[in-house]
C-alpha cells in the first residue's frame, strides 16, 4: 500500500536508556510515515539505535509522563499518531489493522477519531492473557488534529474529540526483564504514584493499605485467574500488593513527615511498569 493510498502516520516515542529494547519496538513502526523520538538524556546506545530509523530525533529534559508526551505529540506533522513505548511493539496482527484503518480514513469513510490497542504483556517466558494485566486498553492510536495528552503523573492519557472504539491486534508489552527488575520498577512507580495521592489528599490509614492491598492480590490472583499460571501468577499477585503496600506506606511517611510532597522519581527512563500501581 502506498502513501498515496492511506493518511499519513507518525509513531512517537519517549525513552531514556532503552538501548536493551528499542530495537525491536522501532522495528515495529518502520510502516508509519514519521518516527518522532523524544529523549530525555540516554547515556547508552539509545540515540545510536534510533539514528538507524529516523532523523527526528529531539532531546528533551524530563518533566514527568504528561508533560513529555504532550510535547512529543506536538513534534508530529501527519494525519494520525501512533503512541509507542520503547518498551513495546506493534504485532503483525495491528500493523495490518492500522494500515487498513488509514486506508478507510483516505477513502472518507472512517468516522471514529481514536483507538483503544490492548496490551498484552510478555514476561517469565510467557504471554499474560490472565493474571491482572489483561485486557488492558490503552488510547494510542488518535487523529492527531482532535488529540490532546493530558491526566495526572504517572496516569498519563490521550483524550480524543469525537468517537473511539477498540482494535482487534494487540499491542506487545516486553515490561520486565526478570523479577528484580519488576520489583525496582514497582518501587519506582510507588513513588510517582504517592506524589499524586498527596496531591489529592488521600488517606493512609491502616485499613487502606492493608485492604487495597489484599484487593490488588484478589485481583490478579483470583478475580483475573492469576491461579492459573502456577508459581509464576503466585509471585506476580504478591508483587503487585507489596507495589501498593509501597505506594501507601510511602504517602504515610510523608504525612508523619509533613511533606508538601512525597518522593520524586530519580530516573530518567520513560517507559512504565505493565500496569499501574493500584
Amino acid at each position: 500500500m502506498t502513501q498515496a493510498q492511506r493518511s499519513t502516520i507518525s509513531a512517537f516515542i519517549v525513552c531514556c536508556n532503552e538501548e536493551r529494547q528499542i530495537r525491536r519496538c522501532l522495528e515495529s513502526v518502520r510502516f508509519c510515515d514519521e518516527i518522532v523520538v523524544v529523549d530525555s538524556g540516554s547515556t547508552d546506545r539509545t540515540l545510536q539505535i534510533c539514528a538507524e530509523f529516523t532523523p527526528k530525533i529531539i532531546h528533551k529534559d524530563w518533566q514527568g509522563y504528561v508533560l513529555q508526551k504532550r510535547f512529543a505529540l506536538s513534534q508530529c506533522s501527519s494525519d494520525w499518531v501512533l503512541n509507542i513505548d520503547a518498551d513495546e511493539e506493534v504485532s503483525e496482527e495491528l500493523q495490518g489493522e492500522i494500515l487498513s484503518l488509514l486506508q478507510q480514513d483516505r477513502l472518507g469513510s472512517l468516522k471514529t477519531n481514536g483507538f483503544l490497542l490492548n496490551r498484552v504483556v510478555f514476561f517469565l517466558d510467557r504471554w499474560w492473557r490472565k493474571g491482572g494485566w489483561y485486557p488492558e486498553y490503552r488510547l494510542r492510536l488518535c487523529r492527531r488534529a482532535v488529540t490532546t495528552w493530558g491526566g495526572e503523573d504517572p496516569h498519563e492519557k490521550a483524550t480524543v474529540t469525537g468517537d473511539v472504539r477498540r482494535c482487534k491486534g494487540e499491542l506487545h508489552h516486553y515490561s520486565f526483564t526478570d523479577l528484580a527488575d519488576y520489583v525496582r520498577r514497582m518501587n519506582t512507580l510507588s513513588s510517582n504514584a504517592t506524589v499524586s495521592l498527596m496531591r489529592r489528599g488521600a488517606s493512609a490509614s491502616a485499613f487502606v493499605i492493608i485492604s487495597r492491598s489484599l484487593a490488588r492480590f484478589c485481583k490478579f490472583y483470583v478475580a483475573k485467574r492469576g491461579f492459573r499460571e502456577g508459581m509464576a501468577g503466585l509471585i506476580v499477585a504478591a508483587i503487585e500488593a507489596y507495589s501498593v503496600l509501597l505506594k501507601y506506606s510511602k504517602l504515610w511517611e510523608a504525612k508523619q513527615r509533613h511533606d508538601t510532597k512525597a518522593p520524586q522519581r530519580s530516573e530518567c527512563r520513560a517507559a512504565d511498569g505493565a500496569g499501574r500501581v493500584g
